[in-house]
């Protein structure tokens, strides 16, 4: 008879600490919903890129620099509903910004353009690591985003100083200045040796 006793008390004790565990976790998965839903709301307020050249070289490189147009294309197109669409855009704008390196136009191939551009490359980058996070900073996801605003504001100002400075007339024997001062074209420092001069050997 005690058994019976103790074995009802356990089975009672089971299905009440069972009950309790089923309403914790349902309380715990209502608080993550809630918590996932701040997140993405935080994000969607952020998400938002300079999608439109800022200068007037910039607009004239759509036209001639594929890579630029299709990034900025992608950047324009805001995801909706889902952080998981707001991950597939990052991982896009991760693929797009990588192929800015591949086809720079002739007058954008200096060193200024190229480290603005993997500058924007990094914080690109950044926000796709960050947004696949299990635990996502969505602080630090919008605070990528003003950043990478800022890149590109500055990659473009420096594509319209690239363009004022080629207007600008070259003065006479400037030309020759600098091909001088080209170090591509100066004769091998090689030191000369004088054949009359004896050798040991």
């Amino acid at each position: 008879m005690k058994y019976k006793i103790a074995v009802f008390f356990s089975l009672v004790f089971l299905l009440l600490s069972c009950k309790n565990d089923n309403q914790k976790r349902i309380a715990e998965n209502k608080k993550e919903m809630q918590r996932r839903e701040v997140i993405f709301t935080n994000i969607e307020k952020g998400w938002v890129f300079y999608d439109t050249p800022v200068t007037e070289a910039s607009e004239k490189s759509i036209a001639s620099w594929n890579e630029w147009r299709i990034f900025l294309a992608e950047l324009a197109q805001k995801p909706k509903k889902t952080i998981g669409a707001f991950q597939k855009k990052s991982e896009a704008l991760s693929k797009k910004v990588m192929a800015l390196n591949d086809n720079i136009p002739f007058e954008y191939n200096k060193p200024q353009i190229k480290s603005r551009i993997s500058t924007l490359i990094t914080k690109v980058r950044l926000l796709d690591l960050f947004i696949h996070l299990d635990n996502i900073p969505d602080k630090k996801v919008t605070l990528l985003v003003s950043e990478i605003n800022l890149e590109l504001v500055s990659l473009q100002r420096q594509m319209d100083k690239i363009v004022e400075k080629s207007k600008i007339p070259l003065e006479e024997g400037e030309s020759d200045l600098l091909k001088m001062m080209d170090t591509t074209r100066a004769i091998p420092n090689t030191p000369i040796i004088d054949p009359n001069l004896p050798r040991v050997e």
